[in-house]
């Protein structure tokens, strides 16, 4: 376990003023590792070689975010890495604190800090609910290190944290649990006696649960631990209710109290095997055949066994893709706000968004023209590797003067050449003959059929300012660049008071 620094004595966390005795604790709180080697999953990140292992062990904790879905271990990590370090730990809500409340507790860091030298870290479950004020208050705190902040969220720090607090945070994802691990975690609260069911705490004799109950318990967690433990409690009343019991006196819950517990039936569907994989592979199937029907009964059977809904989204969106490519290009932009809309209003109002996707994918016309078109490209680039650019389309050089640039030209095109010297014939795209590739098609073909022609400039627009438009935007770039030099010596100098 990790050293703790000089000077740092008594309770590593913040507690409330009024903490309910274990026995009205929830299974799930009750449950919470203590320390580092009770944490299940993430090994990357805790095992030997872990960067989070690592820098406990030598007493200190930099400011991080925990970046996973719910039930993946973020407040339970933030509590063992404060007492790993022997670091006071306050913890608050994003959706229920404000300005005012974080620099009061910035305050009280602060005095902490100067008073005995002892670290104060600072947790904030949801950061991404803080509006950018809010995150920029933090900022001179973290930078100083007057706290250390442990930032939980669920979205994607890099959309929802602003990049100033972000970069002075390193981001971990940590990724929902696997089956066996939440496993690992429903045995531990099974057979625990100070905490679990084994002991005062549960019911009279033990608990015991039939494999099968077991499986479908842990399946239907779908990595959230948390989620787990609250079902296995749920069952472990219902069926203490029932005083049903093994042979041994021990509580028993039966497949059918697990269902009451989650309010879920048990499907023929297995998110882990062969069910999840066919299942799946049903619905692109479906969509790929234009068959809604087939694919509206597919997702509605995913949704119910309790498949991730952002696996099925993303699903779609390779469908799009895939299967529908250039044919309705309207596809690629519905399945991406479906699952736009997924992250937005979560389930059960997104089944009406995926279910509008998987309608249109499947009903409208196919193509995996372009696809087919990369992949072509993609085994030229593997046979023959990055051939060199012609000498007229690089960025530099005197070959580039000889660049022919398209808007100068009739039709905003002219034939010279783009692929390299080796493969300058090649054609890797092919347009099918459905939607919207008919008119790509005939487009090409006009191209092509017009670049036989000498080229055509055209004619000046009467009014229209002159000058190249392409080194017209680098020396604005350039220009844009020096400004900011400029205004960030000038910020600096004002810093320092010269």
């Amino acid at each position: 376990m990790a050293t703790r620094r000089p000077g740092r004595t008594g309770s590593t966390s913040q507690q409330p003023i009024f903490a309910p005795p274990p026995g009205r604790q929830p299974l799930a709180a009750r449950m919470r590792p203590r320390n580092l080697d009770e944490v299940v999953g993430h090994n990357e990140l805790l095992g030997e070689r872990g960067a989070l292992r690592r820098a406990v062990e030598r007493g200190r904790l930099g400011s991080i975010l925990l970046w996973g879905p719910p039930g993946s271990g973020k407040t339970s990590l933030a509590r063992v890495l404060a007492d790993a370090v022997g670091a006071h730990l306050v913890t608050i809500s994003a959706v229920m604190s404000g300005v005012a409340e974080v620099r009061s507790l910035v305050g009280e860091a602060r005095e902490r800090l100067a008073l005995n030298g002892h670290q104060t870290v600072l947790f904030i479950d949801e950061i991404h609910r803080f509006n950018k004020a809010q995150q920029d208050a933090l900022l001179p705190h973290v930078e100083d290190g007057t706290v250390t902040l442990v930032g939980a969220t669920t979205e994607n720090p890099y959309f929802e944290v602003n990049s100033a607090l972000l970069s002075r945070l390193r981001v971990y994802r940590l990724e929902p649990l696997t089956d066996e691990q939440v496993a690992t975690v429903v045995r531990r609260a099974l057979s625990d006696e100070e905490r679990g069911l084994a002991g005062s705490l549960g019911p009279e004799g033990g608990v015991a649960v039939a494999d099968e109950a077991f499986e479908h318990l842990v399946s239907l967690s779908a990595g959230d631990a948390r989620q787990a433990l609250n079902v296995l409690e749920g069952a472990v009343s219902i069926a203490e209710a029932e005083d049903a019991r093994d042979e041994k006196g021990r509580v028993a819950p039966r497949l059918a109290d697990v269902e009451a517990a989650a309010q879920q039936r048990v499907l023929s569907y297995d998110r882990a095997g062969d069910g999840h994989f066919d299942t799946v592979s049903a619905f692109i199937k479906s969509i790929r055949g234009n068959d809604p029907d087939a694919a509206l009964y597919w997702l509605a059977a995913m949704i119910a066994a309790g498949e991730d809904p952002r696996f099925i989204a993303r699903r779609l969106i390779i469908s799009a893709s895939e299967d529908i490519g250039l044919a309705d290009p309207r596809a690629l932009e519905i399945a991406v706000a479906a699952a736009a809309a997924l992250d937005w209003v979560g389930l059960p109002e997104a089944q009406y968004a995926l279910a509008e996707a998987t309608v249109f994918l499947a009903a409208t016309t196919k193509s995996n023209a372009a696809g087919r078109a990369y992949f072509a490209a993609m085994d030229d680039v593997l046979s023959h590797g990055s051939l060199p650019v012609p000498a007229h389309l690089r960025s530099s050089g005197f070959g580039r003067r000889s660049y022919r640039y398209p808007h100068d030209y009739s039709g905003d095109d002219v034939a010279q050449q783009y692929l390299p010297d080796d493969l300058a014939d090649r054609n890797y795209y092919f347009p099918g003959a459905e939607g919207a590739e008919i008119r790509i098609r005939e487009r090409m073909e006009r191209l092509r059929a017009a670049r036989l022609d000498p080229p055509v400039r055209k004619r000046p627009v009467e009014g229209q300012p002159k000058g190249d438009p392409m080194n017209t935007a680098s020396e604005g770039m350039r220009r844009r660049q020096q400004n900011l030099r400029e205004l960030a010596e000038e910020q600096r100098r004002d810093a320092g008071g010269d």
